[in-house]
C-alpha cells in the first residue's frame, strides 16, 4: 500500500511539474510495460554482477514518460541507494546544450553559420596548421559550422600520440581560470589539421561557449540559465553544484580492466563543480535524469515545452542533419575523441550531435534519422524522431567496456508494439 501511495504522489508530483511530461500507462503510447521492464532487469543484472554501481533510466513517447528508475547505489564510496533525483556528471552530454545555446543566437541573426570563427575570437586570427612537422597557413578560415560540427582542425588533448595533443596536454588548457583564458591557450597552439577536412572530436565546443559569451556579452553559466535551464525548469543542471545540493551529487568510478573490477576515480582537476569560473561547454556540466529528459523532449517537441520556444523546429531539423561530408565520417558516443577513422558505421555528425545515417550499417535497432550524444562517464541520451521516443540512461564509470548504450536501444525499441508507421 505504501508503495502505491508512493507511487501516485510521485506522478502527481511529475504531472504539477510538467504538462507535458507526464507519466503514463506505456500501452497508451504503443509500449509494452512487460518489454520494458527489460530495462530495468539489465540495470539490475549490470548491479548485482558489478560492473556498475547503479543506473538511472527513462523513455518517453509522444511527451509521456513510460519508465523511470533507479537502480543499485550510489557509488563504491557510498552505499546509500541511487536515488532518481541524483546528480551526475555528463561531461560531453554538455555539448548539445551547448550547441542549442549557439543556436538560439544564430536565429536572433548575431552570426552565420559561415562566418569565420575570428570575427567574436580575433585571438585565434594567427593560428597555424601543423603538417609534417611544420607550421603552415590555414587553407581556408575556420567557420562556425565547422567548430559547431568537429571539423574545425582541433583536437582534444587526451593522448600524446602527436604534439598537438601533447601540447593541449603540457598547456593544461582544460584547466583554464575562464574562457577567456582559454581561448588564449587554445590560440598559441597550432591546428592538428586543415580546417573542414576531417572530422575529429575536440574542444571546439568550449570555444563555442566563448563565442556565446562574447556575443550576448554575459557570462556563458548566465546565458545557459536565463535561456536554457529556467524556460525549461531545467533546476538541477548547473556548473557549479549549490551547497543545498551537494548532498545528491555522486562519487564517480572507473573500470580498471587490469583489475577486472570498478575502482574510484578521483577528479584531475577539471571540472571542479564547485567555485567554478571555467564554464566548459564541452564537458563541465552536472544534471538529472528528470532534467536532462525535459532538454531532450523540448529537441523532440521541435524547440519547445511547457509554452516555452527555445527554437524553431526548422532550426533543430537543420541542427539535427547530418553536416559531413561523404568523405567525413563521425565516430562513436564521444568515448573515443581521436577516431575519426570511420570505424561507427552509418553516422554522421550534425551539429551538435551524432545522426543516424544508416541503421543496417550502425548494426544496431534504431531509426534513420535519431540523434543523440553520450558522455565520458557513461552517460546517453537518443531522441528517434520517428518513433517520438527519447530515452536518457546516467551511469557514473568512466571507461566503461559494456555495451549499455546499444543494449538499451535494443530493449526500448524493443518494447514498441505499435510502430508510427
Amino acid at each position: 500500500m505504501r508503495a502505491v501511495v508512493l507511487g501516485l504522489f510521485l506522478t502527481m508530483s511529475m504531472l504539477v511539474f510538467s504538462k507535458d511530461l507526464q507519466t503514463v500507462r506505456p500501452s497508451s503510447v504503443g509500449l509494452s510495460a512487460e518489454r520494458l521492464d527489460r530495462i530495468t532487469e539489465l540495470s539490475r543484472q549490470y548491479v548485482e554482477t558489478g560492473k556498475l554501481s547503479g543506473v538511472v533510466t527513462m523513455v518517453s513517447r509522444k511527451g509521456k514518460i513510460v519508465h523511470f528508475e533507479a537502480v543499485g547505489k550510489r557509488g563504491l564510496t557510498d552505499q546509500r541507494p541511487l536515488s532518481k533525483d541524483a546528480l551526475f556528471r555528463i561531461y560531453s552530454m554538455s555539448k548539445p546544450i551547448t550547441a542549442v545555446a549557439a543556436m538560439i543566437l544564430y536565429e536572433e541573426g548575431k552570426f552565420q553559420l559561415l562566418d569565420p570563427v575570428t570575427k567574436f575570437l580575433p585571438e585565434l586570427n594567427d593560428l597555424k596548421v601543423l603538417e609534417n612537422g611544420e607550421l603552415v597557413e590555414p587553407k581556408t578560415p575556420i567557420t562556425m559550422q565547422q567548430l559547431l560540427s568537429h571539423t574545425a582542425g582541433f583536437t582534444y588533448g587526451f593522448t600524446r600520440d602527436n604534439p598537438v595533443d601533447k601540447a593541449y596536454q603540457d598547456d593544461e588548457i582544460l584547466n583554464a581560470k575562464n574562457l577567456d583564458d582559454f581561448v588564449n591557450s587554445v590560440s598559441e597552439i597550432p591546428l592538428l589539421y586543415q580546417p573542414g577536412t576531417r572530422w575529429h572530436y575536440s574542444i571546439a565546443v568550449d570555444l563555442t561557449g566563448a563565442v556565446v559569451e562574447r556575443i550576448s556579452g554575459l557570462p556563458f553559466d548566465q546565458f545557459l540559465r536565463q535561456r536554457l535551464f529556467e524556460p525549461l525548469q531545467m533546476h538541477d543542471t548547473f556548473f557549479d553544484i549549490p551547497e543545498k545540493k551537494m548532498h545528491r551529487f555522486l562519487p564517480n568510478q572507473m573500470w580498471d580492466a587490469k583489475k577486472d573490477q570498478q575502482i574510484s576515480y578521483v577528479e584531475a582537476g577539471y571540472p571542479i563543480y564547485q567555485n567554478t569560473s571555467f564554464f566548459s561547454g564541452g564537458g563541465g556540466l552536472v544534471s538529472t535524469a528528470m532534467d536532462y529528459m525535459r532538454f531532450s523532449e523540448m529537441l523532440r517537441r521541435g524547440g519547445e515545452l511547457d509554452g516555452k520556444r527555445i527554437l524553431s523546429p526548422k532550426t533543430l531539423a537543420f541542427m539535427t542533419q547530418n553536416h559531413l561530408s561523404g568523405a567525413l565520417v563521425a565516430s562513436g558516443n564521444g568515448e573515443n575523441p581521436n577516431d575519426d577513422s570511420g570505424l561507427i558505421r552509418g553516422r554522421g555528425f550534425g551539429l551538435g550531435f551524432g545522426v543516424v545515417k544508416n541503421p543496417v550499417d550502425m548494426g544496431v535497432l534504431t531509426s534513420a534519422g535519431e540523434y543523440s550524444w553520450g558522455g565520458a562517464a557513461g552517460t546517453i541520451f537518443w531522441v528517434d524522431p520517428v518513433e517520438d521516443m527519447v530515452v536518457v540512461a546516467m551511469i557514473q564509470q568512466m571507461r566503461s567496456p559494456w555495451p549499455l548504450r546499444s543494449q538499451l536501444r535494443v530493449l526500448s525499441n524493443a518494447a514498441i508494439v505499435k510502430t508510427n508507421k
